[in-house]
């Protein structure tokens, strides 16, 4: 497995990492946690060594689970959560919770997620969505804090906008914006990426395949569980997915002439775009979890690109990613 620095930092990580949330919370119910365990620890052994979670997965019982399956290869793993919801409520739907990153709610958050992680520190801690009533600058000097305190090595942000990441990396330098970034969503290309770029900060590219949507395997046909949060996005209803399979089409047509699957050319995009960048795919399946960690070795040519690039700009996504109320939680 080829590794990439996220940024300036030196922290470095598998080019594909592992995104944890869809075994315990949001695509459906929970997974088998035996299954979940075992899957985890394949992935170490196939040399990816990022894994994502957050105390919001469940809650909590994703990063027990992760915490359980790494815990004996702690030393090769490099493990990334994050901080800024209130959990007290019973309804635990992704943005149900209310944001809180109030500096003694994160202490208190971090604690929990030490002790589920069963770590002593945590590699990369990011706040999981910006707080409009908690001034970027008293959480960035809580995670510093933390920091120096030996609890945290790494401090990112997740969908935050330009000036909240210029403000937060000012107090504590930042190693790393955890963002959705895929040949369907490329809004962070006009101001984000340079913004990061000139500073220095590596991009945690979530969703790289679209929530499933870029491996062909989901169509306007495809039912989707109460449970699956999928269920509750604009650009996932039967009329937005029929109208976005052109672009899983110009994915799946490049894919044939690669002697590829679509999941790895949309993946191989992703890691073509900036060396800084690393998409963290998430699944459930042995099988995925190969075709995904194979897509590191599909090279797309600059003409691909240039291809993929033409193709796609002629193609409007139907569909906001997001409803209004998760959508202002992102970019402030």
């Amino acid at each position: 497995m080829q590794k990439r620095k996220l940024g300036n930092s030196n922290l470095e990580v598998s080019a594909i990492g592992l995104g944890c949330m869809g075994m315990s919370f949001s695509y459906g119910p929970p997974k088998d946690k035996t299954e979940m365990i075992s899957l985890l620890r394949t992935a170490v052994e196939r040399g990816i060594t990022f894994f994502d979670t957050a105390e919001v997965y469940g809650p909590f019982t994703n990063e027990e689970l992760v915490g359980e399956a790494l815990s004996p290869v702690r030393d090769q793993v490099v493990i990334a959560t994050k901080f800024g919801f209130d959990l007290g409520g019973s309804d635990n739907r992704p943005g149900a919770a209310g944001l809180n990153s109030r500096p003694e709610h994160i202490k208190q958050a971090v604690e929990g997620s030490l002790k589920r992680l069963k770590v002593e520190t945590i590699d990369l801690l990011y706040q999981h969505r910006v707080d409009p009533d908690v001034p970027i600058e008293d959480v960035a000097g809580a995670v510093k804090e933390l920091i120096q305190a030996g609890k945290v090595k790494h401090f990112g942000l997740s969908e935050a906008g330009a000036q909240t990441i210029r403000r937060a990396h000012a107090v504590q330098p930042v190693t790393a914006l955890q963002s959705e970034y895929s040949l369907w969503f490329r809004e962070h290309e006009n101001e984000i990426l340079p913004t990061i770029e000139e500073l220095g900060i590596g991009l945690v590219a979530y969703s790289p395949l679209g929530k499933g949507f870029l491996t062909g395997k989901i169509d306007e046909t495809t039912t989707l569980d109460s449970t699956d949060f999928r269920s509750t996005l604009p650009r996932f209803t039967p009329e937005a997915r029929k109208a976005n399979m052109a672009l899983v089409d110009l994915i799946g047509a490049i894919a044939e002439r690669k002697k590829a699957t679509p999941a790895q050319i949309a993946l191989a995009w992703v890691l073509a775009q900036k060396p800084w960048i690393v998409p963290i795919p998430g699944t459930t399946k042995l099988h995925r979890l190969d075709e995904n960690i194979a897509a590191v070795a599909v090279g797309l040519t600059s003409n691909d690109l240039h291809e993929i690039d033409t193709a796609a700009s002629r193609i409007t996504v139907q569909g906001e990613r997001y409803p209004e109320k998760l959508k202002k939680m992102t970019g402030l």
